[in-house]
This record gives structure tokens, sequence and C-alpha cells, in this order.
């Protein structure tokens, strides 16, 4: 048994993971503010006393008393209109709270495992895209208080691992989808099972041949967990590698959802990736992982998910 911090835990991904962390025994700290986050994602976990919520801005304080296995710094925006809404809050979870999270880890002699990003990639030149590829990142673009926060909270992790010998891990996390991903999140995943729901348009941005690695919830958490378990230091590519353009997926949300929506098209986003695509050797070679669940069945279950929570009103 360990007793693990996740930041962000209630989160959509945060959430597996304290499930799966709970699921095999070990303590869950969960530390979030909920500025995307939601109560509801680990509300099953509120009689566990194996379970403790803390409500808090990691950028600020990081308030955990008692003993310290481990620390997973999952907190931060995700999605373009979250990060958008909120950038200056972004780039401080990305530096101050991850100086506070590492600051954690170190003063317990912690393992330290940093959820970063494919976004720290850019738009890559490189494809797929292997760990030793330094990417193509606008630094000045509306995207880079997301991406460029990614990329100094991996410098600071490797600098804290250098000065200090801190045991830390850092997973590069591909465009995660499933259960608990809100249905206004704001990414291409949740947009088009809402549209396709309503019988809507779906809004494919440019003419949907770029491209994208979709890696189901339950895979992305497992992954995740595998790092934590493992002495892997440097960055790990933890996605899906089976690649598929945007205008693929809305068609096939449509044949999903029996919709009748027709898909329109508008401009591309400001530095839009045009490719999107990981290299998992490294993580099944180093941590014995790979996903399991295809696009079509991990689909299949969010979308059962979606309707469940529209039942309970909850989407």
């Amino acid at each position: 048994m360990a007793r693990v911090v996740v930041t962000g835990g209630a989160g959509f991904v945060g959430s597996h993971v304290c499930d799966r962390l709970l699921s095999r025994g070990d303590e869950v700290v969960c530390v979030d503010n909920f500025s995307t986050g939601m109560r509801k994602n680990t509300a099953a976990h509120d009689t566990n006393p194996s379970y403790e919520l803390i409500e808090s801005d990691v950028s600020r304080e990081l308030p955990v008393s008692g003993s310290v296995d481990a620390v997973m710094h999952l907190a931060s925006p995700a999605s373009p209109p979250d990060y958008l809404r909120m950038p200056l809050e972004s780039l401080d979870v990305g530096s101050l709270g991850t100086r506070l999270a590492l600051d954690l880890a170190l003063a317990h002699g912690a393992r330290f495992v940093l959820a970063s990003t494919s976004e720290v990639y850019g738009d890559p030149l490189v494809h797929p895209q292997r760990e030793s590829y330094w990417g193509n990142v606008n630094p000045v673009g509306p995207r880079a208080v997301y991406d460029e926060a990614k990329r100094f909270a991996e410098t600071l992790t490797m600098t804290y691992h250098r000065l200090h010998g801190l045991s830390a891990g850092i997973a590069r996390i591909f465009n995660t989808y499933g259960p608990r991903l809100r249905p206004g999140d704001g990414r291409v995943v949740s947009n088009f099972l809402v549209q396709a729901m309503e019988n809507r348009p779906l809004t494919v941005y440019g003419d949907g041949s770029q491209t994208r690695s979709f890696c189901f919830v339950d895979d992305e958490a497992r992954g995740l967990v595998s790092l934590l378990d493992s002495d892997l230091v440097g960055p790990v590519n933890i996605g899906n590698p089976d690649e598929f353009t945007v205008l693929e997926l809305a068609k096939i949300i449509v044949e999903l959802t029996g919709a009748e929506s027709e898909i329109v098209f508008e401009d591309l986003p400001v530095d839009d990736p045009t490719r999107r695509c990981p290299d998992i050797a490294r993580a099944r070679e180093l941590l014995g992982w790979e996903p399991r669940v295809n696009l079509r069945e991990g689909l299949a279950l969010t979308h059962t998910w979606y309707l469940e929570e529209r039942a309970r009103g909850g989407a």
C-alpha cells in the first residue's frame, strides 16, 4: 500500500487514476480546485477511509499532511476552450504548481510523475512522434499558454531529478476520451458526440484531413500508473498509435450514434496540428504497456456513458 497524492484528481483523467489506485489498495489524496474537475467524478470514494479530498489551487498551496509515497501531478486545464479561457492559470499550474508538487515529492523522498502532453511536439515535423523529438511549437501563439506550460513543467521535473536525484517520470499524454469527458469540454470527441446525439451538424475544422490518435481513458490511466510503478525517468508517450483523420472520426460517430447529422466545415484554429501520432515503442519496451481498447469500442462506451448522464440530468 502506498499513499499517493494526485493533483487534479477530480478531473477527467485524474479521477480514473484515483479509481485505479484505490482499487488496488493504495491510499489517495486528491487535490483539486474544481476549475475543470468535478466533485461527482470521485464522489463514490467519499466514504472510503483510504481516500482524502483537499480543495486547493496547487499553484498557490499544496496543503498535504502525513506521509507521501508518490505525487502524480495531473492538475491543469487540458482542452483548448479551458486553457484559452484561463491562460494565466494554465501557465501558473505548469510552473508554480509543478514546483510545489515537486517540492512535496522531494520533502518525502517520493516518486514523482508529471502528466505532460503531446502538445509539447506542437505541429510536428517528425511522424510518428518519438520522445527524442524536440517539437515544433509556436511560443507566442494562443495555444502556447498550454504547450509552453507543459514544456516548462518537463524542464522543472528533469532539473529536480538532476539536482536532487528525485525519482521522476514524465508521461506525454495523447488525445484521451471516455466516460467523464465533460460534454461541454470542447475537445473533438465530446463535440462530435453531443452534436450527433442532438442531430446537429458535426463541425469539422479545416478539411478534416488533420489526424489524431485517440486513447481510451482506462488505457491512459493504466499507462500512468505503470509509469508510477516503474523507475523510468525520461519522457514516455502514453497514447494510442492508431491514427485517424478528424473526418473519419466524425463519420464513425455519426454511424455509431445513428444520427442524421450532416458534416459542416469551418476554418482551422490557429496552430492546430496537422498530424499527431505517438511512437510507443518506449512504453511497450520499458513499461510493458500498450492500449487495449480500439476506437470504435471506446466510442461506444463513451456514447453509452453520455446517454446515461443525460438520463440522470447531467449532460
